[in-house]
């Protein structure tokens, strides 16, 4: 079996991670491409050193664009290099960003067969580009991987069921392999000025938060006045947008993008998580982490289970009222989207890919 597997994107490199290391372990042949839609040193190259994830074989080198613009860019380059190689068994995508998508296209208009790990998601938010992703990049997969029995409920009313399989989350495979290491290498993390449970963690990065000031400012705001500070690694593009502001609230830490590593180790020592980020919801839940989610709906429904996990929307009152009376114990006893197997999530999939393509 010959893979090509495209990514771009600093959740898509965590999931390759696991995915990548199940297939070593089969023999499979791995041909990685990263479109450089994540194209920062700090949040591109790094996970690629710190999670042991082979050098990709080339970098597309796409770098910050508006939507279709960088969509299209990837799929001129991405098919540039299929027709400069020989042929793949799959093409391999992750998730719902624009790589993922620009992924889906080309190997729909080169006949090749698709594999989407993570697929079934749904925010029912069409005005969230990653939800137009998901929906198009799952029509277009011969095989789909679901972290979640949502997720298949999802697709099965969307009409599609050959092909799809319960795997379990990767990204649950790579946060428990990793959580413990992050912690043992604190010194990497040392750009967080706090102690450990004196801190609330917040990462801020989706358009409908950041590209309105005043909205941003408002949930600053809202930060500052929390019982305890706040530490914010901050996206370059989230970055050059709060240089714009006129003031940042003195509670409110801001510091360079974390590592993997470093942000698990900072989830870990958190009080609690306030963010935006699907992939860190699902952190906070695995490391029994209260959260807040900056957000009016989420792909992540079983996170919600217990009160664990809030929807506040832009009723930012309910930040101080859920914080206030977090609960104090997940009582989830198994992680979400993990089925009643031995094998993990990613060995799960690399071994369903092998039976497929042989």
């Amino acid at each position: 079996m010959r893979v090509l597997t495209l990514v771009g994107a600093r959740p898509q490199f965590v999931k390759a991670s696991m995915l990548s290391r199940a297939f070593r372990k089969q023999d499979v042949e791995e041909i990685l491409v990263h479109s450089g839609q994540h194209y920062d040193k700090k949040i591109s190259q790094v996970f690629f050193d710190e999670l042991g994830i082979p050098q990709p074989s080339i970098n597309l080198g796409v770098g910050s664009a508006p939507h279709s613009m960088q969509t299209g860019t990837i799929m001129v380059s991405l098919e540039a290099f299929l027709e400069s190689i020989d042929s793949i068994s799959c093409l391999l995508v992750y998730g719902d960003t624009n790589t993922t998508l620009a992924g889906a296209l080309v190997a729909a208009k080169m006949n090749i067969p698709l594999v989407h790990v993570e697929a079934g998601l749904r925010s029912f938010n069409s005005a969230m580009p990653e939800e137009i992703n998901r929906v198009i990049t799952d029509r277009l997969s011969n095989l789909l991987f679901c972290p979640t029995q949502t997720a298949i409920d999802n697709l099965s009313r969307e009409g599609i069921d050959n092909g799809v399989y319960l795997a379990g989350d990767v990204m649950y495979d790579a946060t428990i392999h990793f959580a413990k290491l992050a912690l043992e290498g604190k010194e990497d993390s040392s750009n967080n000025p706090f102690e450990s449970g004196q801190y609330y963690l917040t990462t801020i990065h989706r358009p409908s938060n950041t590209d309105n000031p005043e909205m941003l400012s408002s949930i600053l705001d809202v930060l500052n006045e929390l019982d305890c500070p706040i530490l914010f690694p901050a996206h370059p593009r989230t970055r050059a947008i709060l240089d714009k502001l006129q003031k940042i609230p003195p509670r409110v830490a801001i510091i360079e993008p974390a590592t993997y590593l470093q942000m698990l180790t900072m989830i870990q020592e958190a009080k609690a998580v306030i963010t935006d980020s699907g992939g860190i919801q699902k952190e906070s839940f695995w490391l029994k982490k209260p959260c807040v989610t900056l957000r009016s709906e989420t792909e992540w429904l079983e996170t919600l289970a217990g009160g664990w996990n809030k929807l506040v929307g832009s009723d930012l009152n309910l930040i101080h009222e859920f914080l206030s009376n977090a609960p104090s114990k997940n009582k989830s006893q198994v992680p979400f989207g993990k089925p009643n197997k031995s094998t993990i999530a990613s060995e799960f999939i690399a071994n369903t890919m092998s039976d497929y393509f042989g």
